[in-house]
C-alpha cells in the first residue's frame, strides 16, 4: 500500500501540471473558435471539426502522459525504428493510398483511415525531433567537425525532401526551422550559419525558376501585389478584412460578420486566427498568442533545466515546432507570408495535428520528469548504436 502511495506521489510531483493546464486551456480556446468558425454550416449539435478536435485533445493528453513515463533513453536507443517509421509513412502517403485535401488538390498529404484522414507529416515532425536529438547528443562534443555537420544536414534533408515531394511545402518549412533551431542551440559554429545563409540566398533563384510552379510563385507575388492574382489573394484578403472588422474588442463570440457568413475560406483551419481577431478583437488575438508563447516558454524551460542533453534537444525541437508553425500561420493570415497550409498550434481544426502536437508535448513532460528524477550532473548520452558517430 505504501509502495502504491509513493508511486502516486512520485507521478504527481514528476508531472508538469502547469504545462498541461496551459495546453488544456489553449486547446479549449481553440475548440471554441473552431466551433464558431463552423457554426454557420450546421443547424444543431457540434460541428464535426470541433468534435474531432476535442476527441484528439483528450487522446493526446493520455498519449502525452504515457510518453512522459517512458524512459527517454529507450526512445533514443530505438532511433532507427522512429526513422524507419517516419520514412515509411511518407512513402505510404505518396503511394496510391494517399489522397489530397479538397482545398489543396496539388498536395497528396492524407491517408484515409475510414473515420478520419491522417496526415503523416505531423507525426513525422515528432519522430524527427527524437532522432535528431539523439544524433546531436552523440555528436555534441564534436558537432563542428565538417563531416558531422554534413551528416546532420543529410539527416534533416531526408524528411524535408520527402515532405516536399508529397506537396506539403508548409511542413517542409517547419522541418527546416526545427533543424536550424536545434543546431543553433547545440552550438553550431557561426561559420556554418553564415555559409547556410549564403547557400540559401544562392538557391532562391534556382528554386524560383526551376522548381516552383506558377501557382506557388503567385502565392508569393500576391503578398506585395494582391491585385495581380485576385483569385489567389482572395483567402488572405477576406482574412485581413475579417481581422480589421474585429477592431480592439471584436464583434463578439459567434457574431463575426465575415466568420458567420462563411466569407473566409478554411477559417476553421488555416485562417483560424482571423476568427479569433474578428470575434474577440485585438485582445483575443493577443490572448491566443500569449497562451502559445507561455507553452513554448515552459517547454524550453523544461529542456534547459533537464540534466541530460537528449531531452534538452527534444524540448528545443518541440518549442521550435510550435513557434515556427505559429509564426508562419499568423504571417499567412496577415498576408506577410504565403499561404502554405500550416495550422495554428492548439487552435486550428485537425485531428492529426492536435494529437501529434500532444505527443510532442509528452517529450517536454518527459524532460520535466527527468529533471525531477535526477540530480544535476554532467551528462552525455551513451550506449546508443548509431552510424552517425564520427
Amino acid at each position: 500500500m505504501r509502495g502504491l502511495k509513493n508511486s502516486i506521489v512520485h507521478f504527481i510531483k514528476g508531472t508538469d501540471w502547469i504545462l498541461l493546464f496551459l495546453a488544456i486551456v489553449t486547446s479549449a480556446f481553440g475548440a471554441l473558435m473552431v466551433y464558431s468558425a463552423k457554426l454557420h454550416s450546421i443547424t444543431s449539435g457540434i460541428p464535426r471539426e470541433a468534435l474531432v478536435m476535442i476527441i484528439a485533445t483528450a487522446l493526446g493528453l493520455v498519449a502525452a502522459i504515457v510518453i512522459s513515463l517512458i524512459d527517454y533513453d529507450i526512445l533514443c536507443k530505438l532511433w532507427f525504428i522512429w526513422a524507419a517509421l517516419g520514412i515509411g509513412l511518407m512513402i505510404l502517403v505518396m503511394s496510391p493510398l494517399g489522397v489530397a485535401p479538397p482545398n489543396r488538390p496539388d498536395s497528396q498529404i492524407w491517408i484515409p483511415l475510414g473515420f478520419f484522414y491522417f496526415q503523416p507529416s505531423e507525426l513525422v515532425k515528432v519522430l524527427f525531433i527524437i532522432t535528431f536529438s539523439t544524433h546531436l547528443s552523440v555528436m555534441k562534443q564534436s558537432i563542428n567537425k565538417p563531416l558531422n555537420i554534413l551528416l546532420l544536414g543529410l539527416h534533416a534533408l531526408v524528411p524535408t525532401l520527402l515532405v516536399m515531394k508529397s506537396g506539403d511545402d508548409g511542413s517542409a518549412a517547419v522541418f527546416i526551422c526545427i533543424a536550424l533551431a536545434m543546431l543553433f542551440m547545440a552550438g553550431i559554429g557561426w561559420q556554418y550559419i553564415l555559409a547556410a545563409v549564403v547557400l540559401v540566398g544562392a538557391a532562391i533563384p534556382l528554386l524560383w525558376f526551376k522548381f516552383f510552379s506558377d501557382y506557388q510563385k503567385q502565392r508569393f507575388i500576391v503578398i506585395v501585389d494582391p491585385e495581380a492574382y485576385p483569385d489567389v489573394a482572395y483567402q488572405q484578403n477576406r482574412g485581413i478584412t475579417a481581422i480589421c472588422n474585429g477592431g480592439f474588442l471584436g464583434e463578439g463570440l459567434f457574431k463575426g460578420t465575415y466568420t458567420q457568413s462563411g466569407s473566409v475560406p478554411v477559417s476553421e483551419s488555416d485562417m483560424i486566427f482571423t476568427v479569433v481577431c474578428e470575434e474577440l478583437g485585438f485582445v483575443g488575438g493577443l490572448a491566443a498568442f500569449a497562451l502559445i508563447f507561455l507553452i513554448i516558454f515552459k517547454v524550453i524551460r523544461n529542456g534547459r533545466k533537464s540534466s541530460d542533453t537528449a531531452t534538452t534537444f527534444m524540448s528545443y525541437g518541440i518549442g521550435a515546432m510550435i513557434a515556427s508553425q505559429t509564426i508562419i500561420n499568423i504571417a499567412m493570415c496577415l498576408r506577410v507570408g504565403p499561404v502554405i497550409g500550416i495550422t495554428l498550434p492548439f487552435f486550428s481544426a485537425g485531428g492529426s495535428s492536435t494529437l501529434c502536437l500532444y505527443i510532442g508535448l509528452g517529450l517536454a513532460l518527459s524532460a520535466f520528469r527527468t529533471n525531477y528524477n535526477q540530480k544535476p550532473k554532467n551528462f552525455r548520452l551513451t550506449g546508443v548504436s548509431t552510424p552517425f558517430r564520427v
